[in-house]
């Protein structure tokens, strides 16, 4: 056969490239084998470092997916003043990078930037740290640094080296941040408290390993096994609802120089957590919420909170009905050496059950569990478990605490535990285990387990979800619970917590006022309480407020039901514009006159008219009116101002008030808001012109 010239052309090639492939196999084992492993070949390695790669920790997100706690990198810059590549431009450029060192830094002086870098220099110091002792700088702030003199040639030529780390930020600030957590400030160590301790494994990632190696002066990075990511923790927290608690409850711990205050707001269907609020005091008066999660981890005595179990264990046993008396002796009532009072005492004797419940009467309720469980107070105590008050709520969060109930026949049993516990004394219950019961009863009796995790992500998809958990299928007969339920709404509508029933929905819930016990000693401090679910008649979010150690305002109504009725306006607000709810309460208006300051006569009577609010008629050429609300009218009636006489500003407000002093030539001074309760210069006294009057203003 004969051999063509295109044929041997062809087999040419195909050696050729054979042989290419060759060569670069051959070359690529020559640079693994004397380049990389470090064997002596013409191309040493100079120095080798096995590195760890950090794994990105990951996210901890709120239900919408908005970060409460994300990783954010920082950076730290270096230098080696003795690279190869600063033998000709070091001399030369040092001053430079020294002023703007200083300049940027803000820790030394030129002078000392170029002398701690020209020392380190002479002394054969590599990689010194330019970045001040105990700061990161952020990406911004690293391009800004490495653009520096010397700084800006890099690695190789500038000696710059720049070292990367992570750092955990919230980016809501102090919201949660007790729940959250945070890490040790040695961060290999993990997540301290929270949720970063809770799930401190998914969060952390794995890490990777490299190397550093150094080649003729140059050094490369070689990545041996990647870091693998940490997983995102999605919690169920509404951020919007947790702000609205945490702003509401804050107010109130304000107002009344509180210690501490929680706030917990639950999905009833799910048991999903979408507030969770804890603040403490501190010396300088203010509040945050990075001192401990009171609602995990602090068992309390609950107070009245606790007569929803009292009832309905009498109710289940079918030793009661709400239409039952019982008599309460005037409010005050003696058990063996100790008399037990009620908040209020008078001359009534018998009160239906029903009626007991909405005024919180100690009284009805310890009489009551003695003469059904006296006999057999272990009765009682099966029926708390039943109703799964002693249960471990297994919570996704470190930290929770067990209930506390006395064992029948125990030491520290006495005659009088069945009645004290009946009214929620000599037991110690978490918030949050209170909650889940309450919340139970708003979801038909089914005890959903709280939920503070919904979902662990990676890359933004779920790599495992967290469903609602049904602890107690039922604690209650059906008949028990729509009887409480009732009875809840009444304690609203016409019982103790009468002060939030002016919605345009209902509102279901107890109040508790209880006297704390520390090492079994009553003190004069109390815990003010509200526990409740809205809206009553379709529960959608169940809610516990308690706040200890208030200084004015010592019951629950006032104290923790004004914040758990500012959680549910707005709540109520957020699902009415989502067609979730309807408005089922009638408002309860009255017929009295809107409060008015008085003021100006011609802008007063605008108002009045525009607003179609009956007043007086009333003919006159003074400027000023003042305003007096009556059953059906505005009572106006003339003011007048005497220039020699110090004008009497009273009851109006503050605008008014100043322009009518300033008009008098008096230097005014302001206190409070609201209108003028009073004046430091007497009313139509003689003062001369620039003397200063102190208004004191009240609402």
């Amino acid at each position: 056969m004969a051999v063509t010239r295109n044929s041997i052309k062809r087999r040419s090639l195909l050696v050729g490239v054979v042989i290419l492939l060759l060569m670069l196999l051959v070359a690529v084992k020559f640079f693994k084998e004397k380049i990389v492993n470090g064997e002596e070949a013409s191309l040493k390695v100079d120095k080798k470092e096995q590195v760890v790669l950090a794994a990105k920790r990951g996210d901890i997100l709120a239900t919408d997916g908005r970060k409460l706690a994300c990783s954010i990198n920082e950076y730290t810059v270096y230098m080696d003043p003795c690279a190869d590549g600063l033998k000709k431009i070091f001399d030369k450029e040092i001053d430079s990078l020294a002023i703007y060192l200083s300049r940027f830094f803000k820790d030394r002086t030129p002078a000392q930037y170029k002398k701690y870098i020209c020392d380190s220099r002479a002394k054969g110091r590599r990689y010194i740290r330019l970045t001040p002792t105990g700061r990161r700088l952020t990406l911004t702030e690293k391009k800004i640094v490495t653009s520096f003199p010397i700084l800006r040639l890099g690695r190789n030529r500038g000696g710059c080296l720049v070292e990367e780390s992570g750092a955990r930020e919230r980016p809501f600030g102090l919201l949660a941040a007790r729940t959250v957590g945070r890490l040790y400030d040695d961060k290999d160590k993990g997540g301290m408290y929270g949720l970063e301790q809770s799930f401190d494994k998914q969060l952390r990632g794995i890490n990777g390993v490299g190397q550093k190696i150094c080649i003729g002066g140059r050094w490369l990075n070689r990545t041996d096994v990647a870091p693998e990511d940490g997983l995102d923790v999605h919690t169920t927290i509404d951020i919007d609802i947790q702000d609205v608690a945490e702003h509401s409850l804050m107010t109130q711990l304000q107002r009344r120089e509180a210690e501490y205050g929680i706030a917990l707001v639950m999905e009833v269907k799910t048991g999903a957590i979408k507030a969770i609020v804890n603040l403490k005091r501190r010396e300088d008066g203010s509040y945050d919420e990075n001192y401990y999660n009171f609602a995990i981890g602090t068992a309390v005595d609950p107070g009245s909170t606790f007569k929803l179990a009292t009832m309905m264990a009498c109710l289940e046993d079918g030793y009661s009905r709400p239409t039952d008396t019982i008599n309460i002796f005037g409010g005050q009532y003696k058990f063996y050496d100790r008399v037990l009072k009620d908040s209020h005492q008078g001359e009534e004797t018998y009160i239906t059950l029903s009626r007991a419940f909405e005024e919180s009467s100690n009284v009805a309720f310890a009489r009551l569990a003695v003469k059904n469980y006296g006999t057999n107070p272990q009765r009682y105590i099966d029926r708390l478990n039943d109703f799964g008050l002693c249960d471990s709520l297994g919570l996704d969060i470190v930290g929770e605490k067990k209930t506390f109930l006395k064992s029948v026949g125990a030491k520290n049993w006495y005659g009088t535990t069945l009645p004290w516990m009946s009214i929620g004394y000599e037991l110690q219950i978490t918030p949050i285990q209170l909650l889940a019961f309450y919340n139970a009863v708003a979801n038909g009796g089914k005890m959903m387990r709280p939920m503070l995790v919904q979902s662990l992500d990676k890359d933004g998809e779920v790599y495992k979800s967290y469903h609602p958990e049904v602890l107690r299928s039922s604690i209650a007969s059906r008949k028990t619970i729509k009887t409480v339920h009732e009875m809840l709404k009444g304690v609203v509508e016409k019982g103790t917590a009468m002060n939030i029933n002016n919605t345009p929905y209902k509102i279901a819930g107890k109040t508790g006022t209880a006297q704390t016990v520390k090492n079994g000693v009553y003190q004069k401090t109390y815990l003010a309480s509200f526990a409740g679910f809205f809206p009553a008649d379709a529960p959608l979010y169940s809610c516990l407020v308690m706040v200890y150690g208030a200084k004015t305002g010592l019951y629950g109504n006032v104290v923790a039901g004004a914040v758990v009725k500012d959680i549910a306006d707005r709540l109520y607000a957020a699902e009415f514009k989502k067609g979730n709810v309807l408005q089922t309460n009638e408002i309860k208006l009255t017929n009295n006159m809107p409060y008015s300051k008085g003021g100006k006569a011609r802008e007063l009577k605008k108002v009045l008219n525009e607003l179609d609010i009956p007043h007086s008629s009333l003919k006159s050429n003074s400027e000023w009116l003042s305003a007096t609300a009556q059953d059906n009218d505005i009572k106006l009636k003339e003011r007048y101002f005497v220039n020699s006489q110090v004008p009497d500003v009273r009851g109006m407000g503050a605008a008014d008030a100043v322009c009518v002093l300033e008009r008098a030539g008096l230097k005014v001074q302001l206190s409070g808001y609201g209108h003028v309760s009073m004046q430091s210069l007497s009313p139509n006294s003689i003062a001369p012109k620039g003397s200063q009057i102190k208004l004191t203003l009240k609402n």
